[in-house]
């Protein structure tokens, strides 16, 4: 069962992508989606992650709605983040302290177990920044805090900061990664939270829905993430494509579970961030907790997926 380094979160090997709910997938859809997720990892902690600029606040409206119908607090690991929308200077201590309350009154919980910087802001000294998430932890609010988005270089600054300021760090690292978005965290960020100890949890772990394997030259589909999907269309994803393909008939199971595997195996990630917009999405990438992939098969989708 993995964990979060340094932390006492223990956390389900797949996380749950909160963004589609309130944006593609409506209340009760998500709900139903909730459900499967938390009965299939069971009984380990579920996984969750939203943010307060999803949908505006929606998501976490929704997930707080389905934690209070099904009595279910104490079956989540809930990770939220303090999101820049249009706030002038997002990681001041007025803006942490009120939007992790919004967050509270949204998830209808008492404590978020995984507090994000959703973005670093250059505008507000890290000093403020990281006293004001300690704050919240000393006051029960928050177990722990992390980091999204963050260069290896202020990642490296906020840790000599918070050691010096004798507070609490970024237990953690959310970012961009996946098998067709390799080289900025393999090249620059990966030593950097090796140096530190901490745990990554990359987002678009799917290339935003590209890995899924819908998304090929001439193919017209109808989703919403279709154009950004369609930028990794290519000589390079038809590799990448192929090589899951291959694997996945290999093992008898969905392209998306193969490219979840690959990228909750590889150094410092303790779980892949991925969303189902329907019960039917989520089915397809259950399948990556129990798959092993052989020596050769990583190397495959290496070498496919090189830059």
């Amino acid at each position: 069962m993995p964990q979060i380094p340094g932390t006492d979160l223990t956390v389900s090997d797949l996380c749950l992508g909160g963004n589609v709910f309130g944006w593609t997938a409506d209340a009760p859809t998500s709900f139903a989606v909730l459900d499967r997720f938390v009965d299939a990892v069971a009984p380990q902690p579920a996984f969750v992650d939203t943010a307060e600029m999803y949908g505006n606040g929606a998501s976490e409206q929704i997930l707080g709605d389905w934690m209070a119908a099904r009595g279910a607090r104490d079956r989540i690991v809930l990770a939220t983040k303090a999101s820049p929308g249009r706030k002038e200077h997002p990681l001041a201590a007025g803006e942490i302290r009120a939007a992790a309350e919004r967050s509270l009154r949204n998830l209808r919980t008492d404590h978020i177990d995984l507090y994000y910087a959703h973005y670093d802001d250059a505008t507000t000294p890290l000093e403020e920044t990281l006293a004001a998430f300690d704050e919240l932890v000393q006051a029960g609010k928050v177990r722990h805090v992390a980091a999204s988005n963050y260069s290896a270089a202020r990642l490296t600054e906020a840790r000599e900061t918070a050691q010096r300021l004798g507070v609490g760090g970024y237990a953690a690292l959310q970012m961009h990664y996946n098998l067709m978005e390799r080289a900025v965290f393999e090249d620059e960020l990966r030593d950097a939270v090796q140096a530190q100890g901490i745990g990554t949890l990359p987002y678009f772990a799917l290339a935003k829905g590209f890995l899924t394997g819908k998304y090929r030259a001439g193919e017209q589909i109808d989703s919403p993430r279709a154009k950004g999907a369609a930028a990794y269309v290519g000589e390079r994803g038809d590799r990448v494509l192929a090589a899951l393909g291959d694997v996945a008939r290999e093992h008898g199971v969905p392209v998306p579970a193969v490219a979840l595997r690959w990228l909750a195996d590889q150094p410092t990630v303790v779980a892949p961030i991925a969303s189902g917009r329907t019960v039917e999405q989520l089915a397809d990438l259950l399948p990556m907790r129990d798959l092993v992939l052989t020596d050769a098969q990583r190397k495959a989708l290496d070498e496919a997926s090189a830059q």
